[in-house]
């Protein structure tokens, strides 16, 4: 964080802390955040909508301070817990508040004692040195990154001795990463374009048209994305896209696509000249797809919506390419425990037990998709987790229906990269926070032999 946002947090938290309109506005989010833990950045949305009269700092400052609530549960509890003295109150959400901005914002625990007397500021503000010392990996995971403790368990049991760095950088707010749209431009030219506007780049380490920026900025607002210059997409998905290597002449098929970030990426990676057909269950999101692929000038992916149920006739557009399909990437839906930076209230969503109906779902999914391989093409399934449930345990029991696929080595489609990317076996795609600085994605190559 730069300086001066630092002195501005500092400034903004005593705001806070004195009372008034900003702390109301703050604790009404966190209320409401709590009540169904929906998206953050819906809630948000919706009400900077209405609280127009909040400067950039303010606005700012209230996004990452519902985001650091949400990010910070139990450790900002864990730390109340600490500063309590004998007869004091059962701890409040003014009181989280309070603590979330002595931990994270830099309010002096003096200032806090004269908004609530009754608890041991100092003691609040030590709680990471007590976590720290708690011989447990698992409850140090689930204290100090806020997670449940299922989940910190499964971190632990799949990741071993990196689980607490993976959790801490899942925990960390993501950086903002955009694609640059080669239909329209290269790498280098946007970021020329985007520094002529004052806006600061660095290129990704991964992904070959990857830029993160690094001054707070509007996205949408941007020239250059209205031109269709550039898409917001985290470098490790980008990499998912790099994966499926879709020949320029050949028929891609992105069977989950969703609104469509990776369908563009796809279609940009054949110049152009390729045959996209993008597939989803949600018409909404298709319609997004067709919105955003105009904007960037994309004219070889086609939208083809699909029945949810898994024995129903694929529609024409796949009936008609099945068993002719170059590649077929399956983004396959997931418990999107790789993406808690952007969605951290996702950990208070999500229960243990569907972890069991992802994977069976996941496995569904990708034998429909496997169907359309042609000879020698390949299937990339892809997800936005750490968790081996929905990763590899899913490669290997796909692999047991349809034994004749094969899993490619990341060497024949990423080169030199593949030795960094790979996951401890070396057989699939395995990117993280703590390793990479992307999020958390997971991707393997079948291919059907020739």
């Amino acid at each position: 964080m730069r300086e001066h946002d630092k002195e501005q947090d500092v400034r903004l938290a005593r705001i806070v802390a004195s009372g008034g309109k900003l702390r109301a506005l703050l604790l009404e989010l966190w209320q409401r955040t709590r009540l169904d833990w929906s998206f953050v950045s819906d809630r948000l949305s919706v009400t900077f909508r209405r609280e127009r009269s909040l400067g950039s700092s303010e606005r700012r400052f209230v996004a990452e301070t519902l985001y650091g609530l949400v990010r910070h549960l139990r450790r900002i509890d864990a730390a109340l817990a600490a500063g309590v003295r004998r007869g004091a109150s059962r701890p409040r959400d003014e009181h989280r508040l309070l603590a979330y901005l002595v931990l994270e914002c830099g309010l002096p625990p003096a200032e806090a004692a004269r908004v609530v007397p009754e608890l041991d500021w100092n003691a609040v503000r030590a709680i990471d040195g007590v976590i720290a010392a708690d011989r447990k990996a698992m409850s140090r995971i689930a204290i100090g990154c806020s997670l449940p403790d299922w989940l910190a368990a499964r971190l632990v049991a799949d990741w071993g001795d990196e689980a607490e760095a993976l959790a801490r950088g899942l925990n960390a707010r993501a950086p903002m990463t955009v694609r640059a749209n080669t239909l329209k431009t290269t790498r280098a030219a946007l970021a020329a374009a985007l520094a002529a506007d004052g806006i600061a780049t660095t290129e990704g380490r991964w992904a070959s048209h990857a830029l993160h920026l690094e001054t707070r900025v509007n996205l949408f607002g941007l020239e250059a994305f209205q031109r269709g210059e550039l898409e917001a997409q985290d470098e490790g998905s980008q990499l998912l896209a790099e994966l499926v290597d879709p020949p320029p002449r050949g028929t891609t098929v992105d069977f989950c696509a969703g609104a469509g970030g990776k369908t563009l990426a796809l279609a940009a990676a054949t110049g152009g000249k390729g045959r996209v057909v993008a597939s989803d269950v949600d018409p909404a999101k298709l319609d997004e797809l067709r919105r955003r692929a105009r904007r960037a000038g994309v004219a070889n992916a086609q939208a083809v919506a699909l029945d949810p149920d898994p024995t129903a006739p694929l529609p024409p557009a796949l009936a008609d390419v099945a068993g002719k399909v170059d590649r077929v990437l399956v983004d396959a839906p997931c418990s999107g425990v790789g993406a808690l930076r952007r969605n951290p209230e996702a950990r208070w969503r999500l229960a243990e037990d569907e972890l069991a109906s992802f994977a069976a779902r996941q496995l569904a999914i990708a034998r429909r998709a496997a169907a359309l391989l042609a000879p020698g093409g390949r299937l990339v399934y892809a997800t936005c987790t750490v968790l081996r449930v929905e990763n590899a345990a899913v490669v290997d029991a796909l692999r047991a229906a349809r034994p004749e696929l094969e899993v490619v080595p990341l060497a024949e489609v990423l080169g030199a990269r593949a030795a960094a990317l790979a996951g401890a076996d070396g057989r699939f795609l395995e990117v993280a926070p703590h390793r990479h600085g992307t999020d958390g994605f997971f991707g393997a190559v079948l291919r059907r032999p020739a």
